[in-house]
């Protein structure tokens, strides 16, 4: 008997999704819990698995279909039996089921492989290439677009269908054809140059279902909240002479490193107790203050930004922060994030600094009304007591909600984060 597969519940917020690729195709055997496909949400990617072993009968939703929670994606059977035929489709029908079961030779030959990252799958589709000729880079033999990107760049160029229009010149025209019409008579205003050739100067990409929802989500945010954003500048001396110091016996004592990211959750963390309103949101006509700390983490990967969650972060030491920032920051890297490691959040650091940036504005997460933009770290000539010293100097950035956060909260977190990090071991041993 055939059991349907469907889009399982995707968790909070997320009814929709893309089929980015078929693991298994058509007539393929297929084992109970094997995954069979992959889904991509705004969150994250999705494998979702057999319900039972059997064949692959037959695919309802092809690649780059939308589809939304509870519809059906496949049917698998036990033995060789048909599969059912859809809701509402008529005998008529059946032959469209027939044409529409053949999958192209190029999508057979690729989707195989869960070694490739939805985004460079369609790349590769697109532009015709022999994934056995490409070399991948990513986590664990993936290919990534890069890899496609580079593999256009400095591979062989793709020839183009039989379809794609030719130069009259390219092929001589079918005898039986009628000759082809003078070219019309153009005034010589400067020496004829050859026309632009657009192949190949420009591409066209479908965007992401991710990238879809965060073009969505900050135009939205900057369209609904009150956004301002509040600078200052902290001085990286004591930080970067207590990591020089400890460093070692830390990573000795707990098995991770002492990073800077932990400094600023735990900074980000006590100045939001002190000013609660950065740690709320707004629903309807009301303020709700939350009494906890899930504080995002920004992190940029292949597919776009992903913000994971280090959970009740105040209760967590130094060296439990670095432990879940270094664990979200592998699982971004392996696309193996969940989507309970994405729920929620409260607040956001983002660290623009990692790329170079010296100075930007971040743009708030809704629905949470604060985030904090850390940036790079620059040696500086400050004025300290009175005279000009060099000094590893960092920017920093608040954004905030307006609605609810005034201008004086905002200033006065600031500069509550900067006392705390610029007087580390108060954080450390406080």
């Amino acid at each position: 008997m055939a059991v349907e597969i469907k889009v399982p519940d995707m968790g909070e917020s997320v009814i929709e999704a893309t089929v980015a690729q078929w693991l298994k195709q058509e007539g393929e055997p297929v084992a109970a819990g094997e995954p069979v496909v992959e889904l991509e949400t705004d969150k994250i990617n999705l494998e979702v698995g057999a319900p039972q072993a059997g064949i692959l009968q037959r695919i309802e939703k092809q690649a780059g279909e939308n589809v939304s929670v509870g519809e059906v994606l496949a049917f698998v059977s036990a033995d060789e039996e048909a599969p059912p035929a859809a809701a509402g489709e008529e005998q008529a029908g059946e032959s469209k089921d027939e044409a529409a079961g053949e999958a192209p030779p190029e999508e057979k030959e690729s989707s195989g492989t869960s070694r490739i990252t939805p985004v460079a799958q369609r790349m590769a589709q697109e532009e015709g290439i022999d994934l056995s000729q490409v070399t991948p880079s990513g986590s664990g033999g993936r290919i990534t677009k890069q890899d496609i990107e580079a593999y256009l760049e400095k591979g062989p160029s793709v020839t183009k269908p039989a379809s794609a229009a030719t130069p009259a010149s390219a092929a001589p025209a079918p005898s039986a054809a009628p000759p082809a019409p003078a070219p019309e008579t153009r005034p010589a205003a400067s020496p004829a140059a050859p026309p632009l050739a657009r192949d190949g100067r420009e591409t066209r990409e479908r965007m992401t279902r991710r990238r879809q929802t965060i073009a969505h989500r900050l135009v939205e945010a900057q369209q609904t909240a009150a956004m301002l954003t509040t600078f200052n500048e902290i001085d990286m001396s004591a930080v970067m002479d207590l990591r020089k110091r400890r460093r070692e016996g830390f990573k000795e004592r707990y098995g991770v490193d002492l990073g800077f990211m932990s400094f600023f959750v735990k900074a980000v963390v006590a100045a939001l107790k002190s000013f609660p309103y950065l740690n709320a949101e707004i629903q309807n006509d009301e303020i709700i203050v939350k009494h906890y700390y899930d504080i995002g983490i920004a992190i940029g990967a292949e597919e776009g930004l992903v913000v994971p969650v280090v959970r009740d972060a105040d209760r967590l030491n130094f060296a439990e922060i670095e432990r879940a920032i270094r664990s979200l920051v592998a699982k971004t890297q392996e696309g193996t994030l969940s989507l309970d490691d994405l729920r929620g959040g409260t607040f956001t650091i983002t660290n623009g600094g990692v790329y170079g940036s010296l100075l930007s504005t971040p743009i708030l997460n809704p629905p949470q009304v604060g985030i904090l933009g850390m940036h790079a770290i620059k040696e500086r000539p400050v004025v300290v007591d009175g005279e000009i010293t060099i000094r590893p100097m960092m920017y920093v950035a608040l954004s905030y909600d307006h609605r609810i956060v005034d201008g004086r909260e905002a200033v006065q977190f600031l500069v509550r984060v900067k006392e705390l990090v610029e007087d580390p071991e108060t954080l450390l041993f406080g």
